[in-house]
C-alpha cells in the first residue's frame, strides 16, 4: 500500500536526510565526520565565551518562553555541557521556570558537586529566562530559534532547530562534540496517576491515537476535533477495530477538564483539555499514533520515549506555512505532512511571518483531507514507509 497525498501536499519521513544542494544552507566550515570528538576545529573559538565557561560552577537552564521553543533549544543546553565534560569542568546544573521538570527527564540536569567553584554561573535559556535569572551570571547565552541558520556538512544539510542549535554552539567552543544526528534529547517518561486511571478504565487500549487540538494560532493551525474523529474512523473502519481518540486541547482556564463523548461505531473520543505537559509526557508513548500541528505538544509528543519497546510512537505534524524540517526535533519518527508553501519555506530557508510572505492560498489546515492523513497513519502504523 503506498500512500497518495493530495495536490500540493507533500510526505516527509522523517528518517531521510536532506541533501545538501536541495535547500538554502550555510556550510558550517569543516568535514565533520573527520574531526575526532574532542579536537579543536579548524575554526576559531570564541575565546570570551570559552573563558567564561571555564570558571563557571554552575549552570542554570532557563526557559520561560513557548513549549515547543524550549523543547527544540535543549540541544543547545546539551551542547554546552558536552562541550564542558570533554574539557573536564565540573558544574553542577539545575533548571529553573515552567519547564523545568521537563528538562529533568532529559538527564542534563545534575546534582550540585561540592568541590565546583562558587559564585559563578552560566545561564543557558530563551530571552525571557536570560532576563529573569541572568543579571548576575558571569554569562548568559540565549537560544533564539531565529538565528542559528540551517547548517550542511558532510554531504547532507541539518535544518531542524535541534541541530541548528548544536552546531553553532560547537563552532563557537571550538571543538568537536560528542553528538551526531538527531541532536534532540529524549524525555524519559514512566507512568502517573491520571495515566494509570484511563488504563483502569479501558482508554488506553490496543488502537491508540492522539491528536493534537491546542494551538496558540487557531485561525491558522486548528485541524479542528472534527477532522481528528473523521481520520480516526477512517483507521479504524480500516483496521476492523475499535479505535480510541484522545483529543489533547489546551488549558480551558479552570484547569484539567477530561470529557467523554457518545460512542460511535469504530471510535470512542476523549478529551484531555488543559492536561499538565509533564503528564502528557507519560501519556504520549502509550499511543500508536499521534498527530498534531505544528505546536509545541506535537514537539513533546516526538521527545517522549519510553513506551513499546522503549521508543517513540510514529508522529505526524501538519505543516501549512512554516517551514515542515526546521519546526521538528529531527528524531526519526517524527513525520510530516506539508503543503507545497511549507516546502518552499523549507527549501529557502524562510519563515513566512519573518520574511513577510504572504500564501498564494489561504487553504490552511483544509489542505489535508482526513482520508489522505489517514492512508499515511495506516502505512506508518503497519511499519511502511510512505
Amino acid at each position: 500500500m503506498t500512500a497518495v497525498a493530495p495536490a500540493g501536499v507533500r510526505f516527509h519521513h522523517g528518517s531521510r536526510s536532506t541533501p545538501t544542494e536541495a535547500v538554502h544552507a550555510t556550510p558550517l566550515g569543516y568535514d565533520r565526520d573527520s574531526v575526532p570528538i574532542g579536537v579543536p576545529l579548524p575554526l576559531a573559538a570564541s575565546a570570551e565565551l570559552v573563558h567564561r565557561l571555564c570558571g563557571c560552577g554552575e549552570v542554570v537552564v532557563a526557559f520561560e518562553g513557548k513549549l515547543g521553543d524550549t523543547l527544540l533549544a535543549l540541544s543547545g543546553v546539551r551542547a554546552v555541557l558536552d562541550w564542558l565534560r570533554l574539557r573536564s569542568v565540573r558544574v553542577a546544573v539545575r533548571a529553573v521556570g515552567p519547564y523545568a521538570g521537563l528538562i529533568a527527564r532529559t538527564g542534563l540536569i545534575t546534582q550540585p558537586q561540592a568541590t565546583v567553584p562558587s559564585g559563578r554561573r552560566a545561564v543557558i535559556g530563551d530571552r525571557a529566562g536570560v532576563e529573569a535569572h541572568g543579571s548576575t551570571a558571569t554569562v548568559s547565552l540565549v537560544l533564539d530559534p531565529a538565528a542559528p541558520p540551517c547548517w550542511s556538512t558532510d554531504g547532507r544539510a541539518h535544518p531542524d532547530l535541534p541541530a541548528r542549535h548544536y552546531l553553532a554552539l560547537e563552532r563557537r567552543l571550538g571543538i568537536r562534540l560528542p553528538a551526531t544526528a538527531p541532536f534532540a534529547p529524549v524525555l524519559a517518561t514512566g507512568s502517573n496517576n491520571l495515566v494509570e486511571e484511563l488504563r483502569s478504565v479501558g482508554w488506553l487500549g490496543s488502537l491508540n491515537i492522539a491528536a493534537i487540538t491546542a494551538t496558540s494560532w487557531p485561525e491558522r493551525k486548528d485541524y479542528t476535533a472534527q477532522r481528528y474523529i473523521t481520520l480516526a474512523e477512517h483507521i479504524a473502519e480500516a483496521r476492523q477495530s475499535q479505535a480510541r481518540l484522545l483529543l489533547i486541547g489546551g488549558d480551558p482556564g479552570d484547569g484539567l477538564r477530561i470529557t467523554a463523548e457518545a460512542p460511535r461505531r469504530h471510535v470512542q473520543v476523549l478529551h484531555l483539555d488543559g492536561m499538565p505537559a509533564d503528564h502528557l509526557a507519560d501519556l504520549f508513548p502509550h499511543c500508536h499514533l499521534i498527530v498534531g500541528n505544528d505546536t509545541g505538544l506535537t514537539h513533546l509528543a516526538a521527545m517522549a520515549r519510553g513506551g513499546r519497546d522503549g521508543g517513540g510512537p510514529p508522529v505526524i505534524g501538519l505543516y501549512a506555512r512554516h517551514s515542515h524540517s526546521k519546526w521538528r526535533t529531527g528524531l526519526p519518527h517524527h513525520h510530516a505532512v506539508a503543503t507545497d508553501l511549507s516546502d518552499r519555506m523549507h527549501q529557502g530557508d524562510l519563515c513566512p511571518v519573518r520574511d513577510a510572505i504572504t500564501p498564494d492560498t489561504d487553504v490552511h489546515m483544509d489542505a489535508f483531507p482526513p482520508a489522505a492523513l489517514a492512508q499515511i497513519g495506516l502505512e506508518l502504523l503497519d511499519g511502511v514507509s510512505p
